[in-house]
């Protein structure tokens, strides 16, 4: 099954975690993560994901966000089509969607992703017939875990 964690998911862990919700999806992202780890969940992510990552202004958040995206990507959605995902993120913006996010749900669709995990709480309340969009717990219990 392919995923797409958006850069608020990679970002949870760092996260005040006094915050119950908070705490729950680090927990439930980390695990993500593990199952990424043991090959049972594909991950998927892009140019865009590298660019946000990129701005990130602490140096160990980034190296280590960058690294598991490095050593754990199944397909990465590049730059060569970034028409696509222009394209494509222009008409789910039409929907109140911001830019970034929608190259990311964008990314997501080109890759045949099921689902596209995220902790924004605006972008989760964008739907789309072709990909769930949900927290790391949501995707836990769609999944059965």
């Amino acid at each position: 099954m392919k995923i797409y964690l958006d850069n608020c998911s990679y970002n949870r862990p760092y996260d005040d975690q006094s915050q119950i919700r908070i705490s729950l999806e680090t927990q439930a992202k980390i695990y993500i993560q593990d199952m990424i780890k043991n090959s049972e969940l594909e991950l998927v992510t892009s140019y865009v994901l590298d660019y946000e990552n990129d701005q990130n202004r602490f140096e160990e958040k980034r190296k280590s966000i960058g690294c598991f995206m490095d050593d754990y990507s199944s397909y990465y959605v590049g730059i060569k089509h970034k028409k696509y995902v222009r394209e494509t993120a222009d008409k789910i913006m039409k929907t109140g969607v911001k830019e970034k996010d929608a190259a990311h749900i964008a990314c997501a669709l080109l890759a045949g992703c099921e689902y596209f995990i995220t902790t924004d709480d605006r972008l989760l309340k964008y739907e789309n017939d072709r990909i769930g969009i949900v927290t790391p717990v949501e995707f836990l219990r769609k999944i059965g875990v």
